[in-house]
């Protein structure tokens, strides 16, 4: 396991020797010591970012040339994916099969925007049509400098691939800042792009607090954007933090994803679509459809098929075989989201099944798959993100409440709905207020179709062409044709 920070091509400890550890969520054990950067260590390697950018040739490289490195390093990561999945699972306490999933998906990233990169090269400009004929005019796309990117823990490396794929892709050079309680295999990534040969400063890795190295590369003036995934609250600060400087933000924020249930639909199939939908990842989801309203007719059958199946999900130790739900991140997390049930049960929710702690788990952050029934509209439960294994359910009668009901949140990620009538879920689908949708089914995500929410869940896009784009500047170039003088000023 690596413990050093990488800083332009180079291993070093933090500038004040300092350390913080890593805790394996299902034993609570301190399995690690990982380097603290400090605001110099960033500074330091927001300088490499800067010269690979503006006079290391990053940016001057051919899309072809910067693809090579793409595809070295997708093939760095499925040579060493099932070392490190096993990290992932130590860090983050998900179940390995999601783990290996994740970084296979984390290398098509690599993969997808090497084939982007290549295409820069088909299509460098784009040819104005003009109604004056003197001139002529072309849009160029170039890439925005370097990026500070912050990501979450829940999904490490992928989350840390979303935004170093299409930044190198795009010719940035990249400041990552992975989350604390989560750090290990984006260290495992600096050493895979190290090993493919990427050149010092296009690539640099910083951990630690949030509120010391996260909050230096957002208030660096050599940042030129700033890529974030995580909370509103934090996400918001990022906004007035970077209007100082007029820094180009990306924001992928929370979600309270509806998830809509028409009594024509299987039951057998929609309780699958809703436990994959809120208890993959133990609930740590952004886009996780924690409400689900299912119509009245279903509703009591529903329920308890699925109160049945989610009393089966196999809890433990995310390296156990045939284990389903892990533990949760870290301590915070599960005293968190133990206080939200217990808030919810105050409001007047009925804990329909989970909400404890599992028998014979006395060390790890384990906590049952939990289902709430009875939850009010207005309570914290139903409006706020638990980010845990919790799911909300209630009934409703006609399809012009289940949109009002869905639409009424703050939050706009994804949405999902499950009908046998496609016209239905097709106007359903298209009446929701939310960046991503979901027909009959919940959570599949894919690295070519676009990834964003509306409202508080964030600003711009990612995945597919629409992540490249959110690295790239747009320049138009005119030119003066005409062998005639302008004629003006002088006559």
């Amino acid at each position: 396991m690596r413990s050093e920070l990488y800083i332009d091509g180079t291993w070093k400890p933090a500038s004040n020797g300092e350390t913080f550890e890593v805790i394996n969520p299902a034993t609570e054990e301190v399995i690690h010591h990982i380097a603290a950067a400090t605001a110099t260590d960033v500074d330091a390697a927001v300088k490499a970012a800067r010269r690979a950018f503006d006079t290391g040739g990053w940016p001057q490289k051919t899309g072809t040339e910067r693809a090579r490195y793409l595809r070295a390093i997708a093939n760095g990561i499925r040579a060493r994916q099932a070392e490190i999945a096993r990290l992932e699972v130590l860090d983050n306490g998900k179940p390995f099969p999601e783990a290996d999933w994740d970084i296979a998906d984390a290398a098509g990233c690599f993969d997808f925007y090497a084939g982007l990169a290549e295409q820069l090269d088909s299509h460098p400009e784009e040819t104005i049509a003009l109604a004056d004929d003197r001139f002529t005019s072309r849009a160029v796309k170039e890439p925005i400098g370097v990026t500070g990117a912050i990501i979450p823990w829940n999904y490490p490396l992928l989350m840390a691939s979303w935004k170093v794929a299409p930044a190198l892709a795009a010719g940035c050079t990249v400041v990552l800042k992975p989350a604390e309680v989560t750090s290990l295999t984006a260290l495992e990534l600096a050493a895979i792009a190290d090993a493919a040969g990427l050149p010092p400063g296009v690539l640099n890795v910083v951990t630690g607090a949030g509120s010391v190295a996260g909050q230096a590369i957002i208030d660096h003036k050599g940042v030129d954007k700033l890529a974030f995934t995580g909370s509103g609250p934090v996400g918001s600060k990022i906004m007035a933090a970077a209007a100082r400087d007029i820094k180009r933000v990306s924001l992928e924020l929370g979600g309270k994803s509806p998830f809509v249930v028409f009594d024509d639909a299987d039951i057998d199939k929609a309780v699958e679509w809703i436990l994959f939908g809120i208890f993959w990842n133990q609930g740590q989801v952004c886009s996780a459809t924690s409400r689900v309203l299912v119509q009245a007719g279903i509703y009591d059958k529903l329920l308890a098929r699925l109160i049945e199946e989610t009393n089966r999900i196999t809890i433990g130790n995310g390296l156990d075989e045939g284990v389903l739900l892990g533990p949760l991140v870290s301590k915070k997390q599960h005293d968190q989201v133990i206080a939200a049930i217990a808030a919810a049960r105050a409001a007047g929710a009925t804990v329909a099944c989970g909400g404890t702690r599992p028998k014979g788990f006395d060390k790890g952050y384990y906590l049952r798959p939990t289902i709430l029934t009875d939850v009010p509209l207005d309570s914290a439960a139903w409006v706020e993100e638990i980010f845990g294994p919790v799911v909300c359910l209630r009934a409703f009668e006609t399809e012009e409440e289940a949109i009002a009901i869905a639409n009424d949140s703050r939050f706009g990620l994804a949405a999902a709905v499950m009908s046998a009538d496609d016209a239905r879920a097709e106007r359903v689908a298209k009446a929701f207020r939310a960046g991503i949708v979901w027909i009959n089914c919940s959570q599949p995500t894919f690295t070519e179709a676009p990834w964003g929410g509306y409202k508080e869940s964030g600003i711009g896009r990612e995945l597919g062409r629409w992540g490249l784009d959110n690295y790239l500047e747009v320049k138009q170039i005119t030119r003066y044709v005409s062998e005639d003088p302008w004629g003006w000023y002088i006559k």
